[in-house]
């Protein structure tokens, strides 16, 4: 079987994050600003750090799992795991200029 390069797997990863949109707001949670980063170990485990618009977000106990499904969809992943951090805390600088279009804020 053929397997993945971290590099390949990292883009895969991204591209099923970017199917997940936040319920509120009609773009998807990369584009949001809400992951912060993703490693990828050399066992094919995929962490990914990711925050939330608000700690009292409604999504809170959903949207973390929701990611962590998704991402073990993938073939080649072996584990998913989310870490939520409000640290630093989102702001709207964190959107991508697409989001903002979206948004209407550009």
């Amino acid at each position: 079987m053929f397997e993945l390069s971290p590099f390949d797997l990292e883009k895969k990863v991204l591209e099923k994050i970017k199917t997940i949109y936040d319920p509120e707001i009609p773009v998807n949670i990369y584009d949001l600003g809400l992951i912060y980063d993703i490693k990828i170990t050399s066992e094919n485990e995929v962490v990914v750090l990711m925050t939330l618009t608000a700690p009292s977000c409604p999504v809170a106990g959903g949207l973390p799992i929701e990611v962590e499904n998704a991402i073990k969809e993938l073939p080649d992943v072996k584990n998913a795991k989310v870490l939520l951090t409000f640290d630093p805390p989102w702001n709207p600088s964190l959107l991508s200029e697409e989001a903002k279009l979206v948004l209407g804020l550009l």
